[in-house]
């Protein structure tokens, strides 16, 4: 395990809890950990706490696993010796795992070049456009690539853990581990149901903003991304590219993605049905909303409105009061009042003179692409959460 000052203690403390504790009266295998410094201490992590750890950076080459689990800046690159001592760990066979932040000191060591990885959503647009070589998937609880791990932040850190320890004694030793530390042996699902809106801080500015802007404000409308090109004056090829450079993630993932959030929000916030859900996101139908939405969250959006109200009964939109005709005055018959008024009234809209409402507006020619079109790009998950098939082109 390889500390360094500054990181958060709980991810410091996963592998510590996951390989550090004799747990063998529990059926749990046993590790032999070695809790390494990555620099000069003392190592102060969060709450001014203060580390001392008893092996320095020579003790890596005795390692067949080595843990990072956090580096505290994603903007400047760990100590060139750290570096160094990690990629000869990995020249001489260790198996090498960066957990949430972790992963920003194996892609600066260049440990990550042309592999898939992934760290905290947060984080994930930063990585991709320092180290543009590296394959960002950002959708992923954790990335198995062999040798090389990845995990995103925090509790995702102790999915991936667990994974190690399923791959070295199996499902059994994993599930009486996970059930020491009271969590799940597996998890199934993605890092999609926490992605946020907003703008990624590295893409604040630089020109593709604008598009990425607009395409937030008008998810409501049917384009597609070779309208988002169109907008940025590039081609599909050229904006694909610079995309996920900035992003480290597909256009077209992306804009799924928030079209996806924005139904998440509406079915938590009004009592619009599905099928106008679907439409004021900009899917050309409920079927392709409900496609979408059962592979990024893990149930139908009917499901996810009911769970979602009833864990949070506030969250209810109250109902809307009755709509009261107003009383009319008495015509006499034939009267400027009478008939002609009656049916002027329902050429209007209705006998009480309100306008029909009107459907949304979508814009033309640009339909919602579907997602069996992509079926290579968005069903390429793996049976083990974050495993993934080396084989797979």
């Amino acid at each position: 395990m390889l500390l360094f000052s500054g990181g958060p203690v709980f991810e410091n403390s996963i592998p510590l809890s996951v390989f550090g504790v004799d747990r063998q009266d529990a059926g749990t295998p046993r590790y032999r950990l070695l809790v390494c410094a990555g620099e000069d201490g003392p190592l102060r992590t969060t709450g001014g706490l203060e580390l001392s750890a008893p092996y320095g950076l020579e003790a890596l080459a005795r390692a067949g696993t080595v843990v990072v689990p956090a580096w505290r800046s994603i903007t400047q690159p760990p100590p060139a010796a750290a570096l160094d001592a990690l990629r000869r760990a990995h020249e001489d066979g260790a198996r090498v795992v960066g957990l949430c932040t972790g992963a920003f000191a194996l892609a600066a060591a260049g440990l990550l070049d042309g592999r898939p990885a992934t760290t905290h959503w947060m984080y994930a647009p930063t990585l991709a456009k320092r180290y543009p070589s590296v394959h960002m998937d950002p959708r992923e609880l954790f990335v198995d690539d062999g040798d090389i791990l990845t995990s995103a932040s925090t509790a995702a850190g102790i999915d991936l853990c667990l994974h190690l320890v399923r791959q070295d004694h199996g499902a059994e030793a994993a599930a009486a581990l996970s059930r020491r530390l009271v969590v799940p042996a597996r998890r199934g699902s993605g890092q999609e149901r926490y992605l946020d809106r907003s703008l990624p801080e590295e893409i604040g500015g630089d020109p593709l903003a604008e598009v990425v802007a607009w395409a937030l404000e008008n998810l409501h409308e049917q384009f597609d991304v070779e309208t988002l090109a169109a907008r940025a004056y590039m081609s599909r090829r050229t904006f694909d590219r610079r995309f996920r450079s900035l992003t480290g993630s597909a256009p077209l993932q992306w804009l799924i993605t928030q079209r996806v959030l924005q139904a998440q929000r509406l079915l938590e916030t009004s009592d619009f049905s599905v099928d106008e859900v679907a439409g004021r996101c900009g899917f050309r139908s409920p079927v392709a909303l409900r496609g979408h939405f059962r592979r990024q969250l893990g149930s139908s959006p009917a499901a996810y409105r009911a769970a979602y109200r009833a864990r949070n009964p506030q969250a209810v939109p109250p109902p809307e009061p009755p709509t009261v005709p107003a009383p009319r005055r008495p015509q006499p018959p034939g009267g400027a009042g009478g008939a002609a008024g009656v049916v002027g009234s329902a050429a209007g809209g209705g006998a009480d003179g309100a306008e029909k409402p009107q459907s949304d507006a979508y814009a033309p020619g640009h339909p919602e692409p579907h997602p069996q079109r992509h079926r290579g790009a968005l069903a390429r998950r793996a049976t083990v959460p974050g495993q993934r098939d080396r084989h797979v082109g």
